[in-house]
Order: structure tokens, then sequence, then C-alpha cells
């Protein structure tokens, strides 16, 4: 009977944990505006490009802003959205909790 239990409880365990890894392992694509940790929500409209690339360069972190609930996503990876400073975007990527790790942008 111990035994039993035992396989039971390891098959368990390693069920968890391989949908555990295959949910990880899934991308996104969210669209939003790429604007800073400053302005944040107020940075995620037309116009704003001069003023996220200014605070980026004052040390500002890349954030996000989702069209769909305006939620702000700290962009893990912000070489991915160089260029993309102040800009309505499409990205792909991994989101984890509030941040993304960027795989690829694409300008709407």
């Amino acid at each position: 009977m111990k035994k039993l239990l035992l396989i039971c409880l390891t098959l368990v365990l390693v069920l968890c944990y391989t949908v555990a890894v295959f949910a990880a392992g899934e991308s996104e694509t969210v669209n939003g505006w790429v604007s800073e940790s400053k302005c944040g929500v107020k940075g995620a409209a037309a116009g704003h490009e001069a003023c996220a690339k200014k605070c980026l360069e004052a040390g500002a972190k890349m954030v996000v802003v989702t069209d769909k609930d305006q939620k702000i996503l700290d962009v893990e990876n912000p070489e991915a959205l160089k260029g993309h400073e102040g800009h309505h975007v499409a990205i792909t990527g991994h989101v984890t909790g509030s941040s993304v790790h960027i795989e690829s942008a694409k300008m709407l």
C-alpha cells in the first residue's frame, strides 16, 4: 500500500512539473503603448515620444501600457523596444505578473 501511494505521489509531482514547464513556455501578443515608469498610463497616447525618450535617458524604466485594461507591464529587456519609445505597438512575449519579456514588436 505504501509503495502504491509513493508511486501515485511521484506521478502527481511529475505531472505538475510538466504542466508548469509547458505553461511557462507560451507566448502571447499584447497591444499597447511604450511609455516609461515616470508617466505610466499618462504616457499612453500619441505625441508622447519626445517625453518618453527624455525620461528614459534620465533613468526611468521602460513600460508597456496595455490597450485592453491599461495595465502597466515592466519591460524586462528594454533593448527589444529600442526605437519604439512613445509608439503604439503589438508585442509578443512572455507576460509574468506585471512584467513582460519581449520576443518581438511591431508598430500599429
